[in-house]
């Protein structure tokens, strides 16, 4: 490359973040909204979205989220915004009300549940196509140890992903395949003011822990190359279960009826399946009938109507029962009691 070339002396980190953006540009026809949160990650991308925009011919905005939990939130927020504006990018904040934590997700899951739904609904408002996320390949490490943790299952094992829909918006992790270092050192190579947001320190927070202790050991312990082969494990995982999707949904139009209060399956048919299988059709079953989630233990009870019934009766679940009725599994709703 000639030395008068601009691109000669590009930061390596920055150049490596432009490319990630670019590849997920060129996949977008619409307006794209970066979310923002003033940290290194965010900001990186954010950057690199100002400079690749433009020349992808993409209409690009910025959206700060105020979550409103720290004292001078507002201010972290006005400063993003005004970042984001010197970038070159249009730039707002959002305030949201972040609801008391419900259930083992704790504040976290709050957050993330309050900044999700203001993330899509400004860019319903904007009319944006996507909506970019800043989750790097550490995140995606830190989430498949924590389910790991939790005894989650293949889908949950999958983690986060570079492109999926949600309520008709596109959600974009570009970043996905960049290191939490290289974010900063973009940042600190173009000079970018980096928030450092005090929850990243607060061991009140799995994620935290994980993050301070957990990877460290693992690190020092196992050898160099440890986030990556957790990164590489998801994205097995989420090829693993688009395949099951793909097989369920040709399935189980032949096996499934409608029944009294309810959905039935039949026996044999599911019998004949490999237990991955049948297991993940009693779970979309339940799901999509009754809109919750069945644990393993759950799962493998209403299995062994099916594979080891010897005239057991129905089994409660959450908002429904399973009964072996002959040759068909019924799934009925409970009533409320």
């Amino acid at each position: 490359m000639d030395a008068t070339d601009p691109r000669a002396s590009l930061d390596p980190a920055t150049a490596e973040i432009r490319r990630a953006v670019r590849a997920a540009l060129a996949t977008v026809d619409g307006t794209v909204l970066v979310g923002l949160s003033g940290g290194a990650d965010s900001l990186a991308l954010a950057a690199a979205v100002a400079f690749e925009a433009p020349k992808a011919g993409v209409a690009a905005r910025a959206v700060v989220i105020d979550h409103g939990l720290q004292e001078g939130s507002d201010q972290v927020a006005a400063r993003a915004v005004a970042t984001a504006q010197q970038l070159g990018l249009e730039a707002r904040a959002v305030r949201v009300e972040v609801a008391p934590p419900t259930g083992n997700g704790g504040p976290e899951a709050s957050a993330r549940d309050a900044r999700r739904s203001a993330l899509l609904a400004a860019a319903r408002d904007a009319g944006a196509e996507a909506v970019l996320l800043a989750h790097t390949l550490d995140d995606q490490a830190e989430t498949v140890l924590i389910g790991l943790a939790r005894g989650s299952g293949a889908a949950s094992l999958g983690a986060m992903s570079p492109d999926r829909v949600e309520e008709g918006i596109r959600i974009i992790r570009p970043l996905l395949e960049v290191r939490r270092t290289q974010t900063r050192a973009a940042c600190a190579a173009q000079g970018l003011p980096v928030w450092e947001d005090p929850h990243n320190l607060d061991r009140r927070f799995l994620r935290v822990r994980v993050r301070q202790d957990v990877m460290p050991v693992l690190e020092a312990e196992l050898g160099p190359g440890v986030a990556e082969a957790l990164a590489r494990t998801s994205d097995q995982l989420r090829e693993d279960a688009a395949a099951f999707a793909e097989m369920i949904d040709e399935t189980i139009e032949d096996i499934v009826e409608h029944a009294e209060a309810g959905i039935a399956v039949s026996v044999a048919a599911l019998a004949a399946n490999p237990p991955a299988l049948r297991h993940r059709i009693i779970r979309h079953v339940v799901a999509s009938e009754f809109g919750v989630s069945l644990t393993r233990a759950q799962t493998l009870e209403v299995a062994r109507l099916v594979t080891d019934w010897r005239g057991q009766g129905p089994i409660d679940l959450p908002a429904c029962r399973a009964q072996r009725e002959g040759a068909r599994l019924v799934f009925a709703g409970r009533m409320p009691e």
